[in-house]
């Protein structure tokens, strides 16, 4: 079942988002939360950091781990999703190394480190709460247009944008592929609850599709509207069209 909640503005949205967190965290103190990178979530990994900063609450029992991670790059490079999520909250919340799960950016055996990481979410009780962003094609994770719905965590391609942005920040050379590594649309479907945030003009014809569409592969969000548990997260401009 779906649930739609529409923040009047972005500070809002970032707030609301936020305690969406805070309050897994405080209600479950053993929980394994699946946080996304990108401009959507940056604001709620800070507010969550400052909270947690002026008012500390226990983090000691819980997991957090990234839906989804570029594959080779150095694991230092900015845009790799763990850094970018060390950085915004888990060093925040003195968050350790053993429950922060994310599979590695470069790797001889990308199969066995797809298996490894969902083998490591499943070791700690299976997804929790997992907050995904949207593409504006409709992807969740690196789950592309096409990827089938029982798709298990993988190697994805990333789309044409996004690579040339890396191999231009990383120099690296056509030869050379990049990749995501990403829970697959089966292994999110497994989270016992799902947030899912949208903001901004740019993604209001998305969420319409999303929302009010037919659930196909064409379009990966479609299929949330199967899970028993999942919330859309909106603001004004990304929800103007389901108003």
């Amino acid at each position: 079942m779906i649930n739609i909640t529409i923040a009047k503005n972005e500070a809002e949205f970032d707030s609301l988002a936020a305690w969406r967190v805070i309050h897994e965290i405080g209600n479950n103190p053993q929980a394994v939360i699946g946080l996304s990178t990108g401009k959507t979530t940056k604001n709620m990994h800070a507010i969550i950091g400052r909270i947690y900063q002026e008012y500390p609450f226990d983090v000691s029992g819980i997991t957090l781990f990234g839906v989804d991670e570029v594959t080779n790059v150095p694991r230092e490079y900015k845009g790799a999703c763990y850094t970018m999520l060390k950085t915004q909250i888990i060093d925040a919340l003195g968050i350790t190394e053993e429950n922060f799960i994310m599979p590695p950016t470069i790797s001889g055996d990308w199969t066995k480190d797809c298996r490894l990481f969902t083998e490591k979410l499943a070791a700690r009780g299976g997804i929790d709460l997992q907050i995904l962003g949207l593409g504006e094609n409709g992807h969740l994770g690196f789950n592309q247009p096409g990827t089938p719905f029982e798709s298990e965590t993988y190697i994805s391609k990333m789309d044409e944008v996004l690579e040339a942005r890396i191999r231009k920040e990383t120099n690296t050379p056509p030869e050379k592929e990049l990749g995501g590594l990403t829970l697959g649309i089966k292994n999110i479907m497994h989270a016992r609850k799902i947030v899912l945030v949208a903001k901004g003009a740019s993604k209001a014809a998305i969420v319409e599709k999303i929302l009010r569409g037919p659930i196909t592969t064409d379009v990966p969000g479609s299929v949330l509207q199967l899970h028993p548990n999942c919330e859309f997260l909106l603001d004004e401009a990304s929800a103007k069209y389901i108003i």
